[in-house]
């Protein structure tokens, strides 16, 4: 159909590229006219043929258009060669908008934004299809129909695949919350387009507040989401269920776990980091709920930190792709479970690794491993200089006082949150330039220029998807088992924290025996198919 010609001042006009077929984006501006209010008569759609539309809104044409763009690389980890390909969507404005139109036109951007970032079915298949361990141990738990969940971690994909476990093991979706810790990890949208698109409730709640280094626009969004938070809580108690948290202590550390009465308490929690139990050992008043440990659990020792101490070697060689490795110092520091494995990783890449910690035994343990050791910071960098320093403490590493021995040149890499906040806080007084893609550039005050990779995060989050879904399968079906025994015998656990009964529950369900069996037994392992085999649903229907 023909547009007519128009005169006066071009009107707005939005882009929007995603997975989307053209029935969904006909089925989005449905949605929208269906969606709004029409005091003077609904707004006339005329559809123009696949992916082409008009709507008529107060004398003004919304014009949508769409066409399939290029191949480009996944939105996921696997490739999936199934379902809808990418396609760009034109919104453009015949003219002016007066108030109707404006909402109108809003509205459309919103939902195509909302659609085309969220995941497909056939993506979802290859999600679940790359975490056989989650599906093993998703048997129903009668208890869960009872409770509901308080989700707060990285925005990742093996966080959508354990939230569809737990799903499948009973839990209502209506009944989950979902919170990123604010981490900008490479599809953390997509992950909460697709979170809300499920039915639950999705926010952020930015580890920056619960460490009390948030700016006051970071605070006050956090009071927001705390309100929403007790609201959740509440209404779950209201209708009689009880409320389950999983999260590194962020959470429990603002008093929902304790008998202060300053908020509206939860009743069982599992902990999934060594920085979660530190921060409840801090929280508020007396811990009153109890507390699975899966952060010292044998699962996360012996198979989460191998992933953990990859995906973040992965990311680092990735962000600085032109950066020599072979023969050049590299000082860790730090020699606990993380950082003895990195260690490792990074001497397999021909580095020369220089060990700092501040126990002893670690150290002892760095050196009779072969690597060299100091005792202190300005001891190594003394001695040395590295091109590169890696934090894996856990803790603030670099202090006031080292800053001004870090060589010009220096890249710091942190592994963990904490090691090298006296930058990316700007405790040291240095001018910072952002480098998009690859970190934050520091003048020192004594000259140096050094490069603090990433956010100042945990490196292998940014503008990534941290650990495999296959290499973090294991861990999330732990974590599963975990919640479903915590939740059918809660009355049976004491106030406090508990890591033995994680350990033996692990055991009791085989989850070893299962991991060696679907991953490292000879041959193919169960459900690791190649790439763009996973199941895919028969149509597409998110979007529709």
């Amino acid at each position: 159909m023909a547009e007519a010609p128009h005169s006066g001042p071009p009107g707005p006009f939005e882009v929007v590229d995603g997975r989307l077929e053209p029935a969904a984006i006909l089925a989005a501006v449905r949605t929208v006219i269906a969606g709004q209010t029409w005091p003077r008569g609904p707004a006339r759609l005329e559809d123009e043929g696949p992916g082409r539309c008009t709507v008529r809104v107060e004398g003004t044409a919304l014009t949508i258009r769409s066409a399939p763009l290029p191949h480009r690389p996944p939105g996921t980890l696997d490739p999936v060669p199934s379902g809808p390909g990418e396609r760009r969507v034109l919104l453009t404005a015949s003219g002016p908008l007066p108030p109707r139109a404006q909402t109108v036109f809003a509205a459309l951007v919103e939902e195509l934004g909302r659609r085309a970032s969220c995941y497909t079915d056939a993506e979802i298949a290859s999600i679940v299809d790359a975490m056989p361990l989650l599906s093993r141990f998703d048997a129903p738990e009668p208890s869960l129909a009872g409770w509901a969940l308080v989700f707060r971690d990285h925005y990742v994909e093996n966080s959508v695949g354990f939230l569809l476990a737990m799903e499948r093991a009973g839990l209502d979706p209506a009944w989950i919350y979902a919170l990123s810790k604010g981490d900008r990890t490479l599809h953390r949208d997509r992950v909460h387009a697709w979170f809300v698109h499920r039915g639950y409730a999705s926010d952020v709640l930015d580890n920056s507040v619960i460490n009390g280094t948030a700016d006051e626009s970071a605070r006050a969004e956090a009071l927001a989401v705390d309100a929403r938070v007790e609201d959740f809580v509440r209404r779950a108690h209201a209708a009689g269920r009880r409320v389950l948290v999983i999260d590194d202590g962020g959470l429990l550390a603002q008093g929902r776990g304790s008998d202060s009465g300053l908020v509206e308490r939860v009743d069982a929690a599992i902990e999934l980091t060594v920085s979660g139990l530190k921060r409840i050992s801090n929280a508020p008043g007396r811990l009153a709920v109890p507390v699975l440990n899966m952060a010292r659990s044998r699962l996360k020792s012996h198979l989460g930190y191998n992933e953990i101490a990859d995906s973040c070697i992965r990311r680092l060689r990735a962000i600085v792709p032109g950066e020599k490795f072979i023969g050049r110092h590299v000082l860790l520091l730090g020699y606990g479970t993380l950082g003895k494995r990195a260690a490792q990783a990074l001497r397999g890449l021909g580095c020369r690794v220089h060990i700092v910690d501040t126990d002893i035994l670690a150290l002892i343990t760095a050196a009779e491993d072969g690597f060299e050791t100091h005792r202190t910071i300005a001891q190594a960098l003394t001695a040395h200089r590295p091109f590169l320093v890696v934090g894996s403490s856990g803790g603030t590493a670099i202090t006031e006082q080292d800053v001004p021995l870090l060589p010009d040149g220096t890249f710091l890499a942190g592994f963990a949150t904490k090691d090298f906040s006296v930058l990316s806080e700007g405790r040291c007084g240095a001018t910072a330039t952002p480098v998009p893609h690859v970190g934050v550039r520091h003048r020192l005050p004594h000259g140096a220029t050094v490069t603090l990779l990433g956010d100042g995060r945990s490196l292998n989050l940014f503008e990534y998807e941290g650990i495999a879904n296959r290499g973090y399968d294991a861990y999330r079906a732990g974590t599963l088992l975990a919640a479903k025994r915590l939740c059918r015998d809660v009355d049976s656990f004491p106030p406090g924290v508990h890591l033995d009964v994680v350990d033996e529950l692990i055991d009791e369900a085989g989850l070893f025996a299962a991991y060696y069996d679907c991953y490292l037994r000879d041959g193919q392992p169960a459900g690791s198919r190649p790439y763009g085999t996973a199941a895919a649903p028969a149509e597409d229907t998110h979007a529709q």
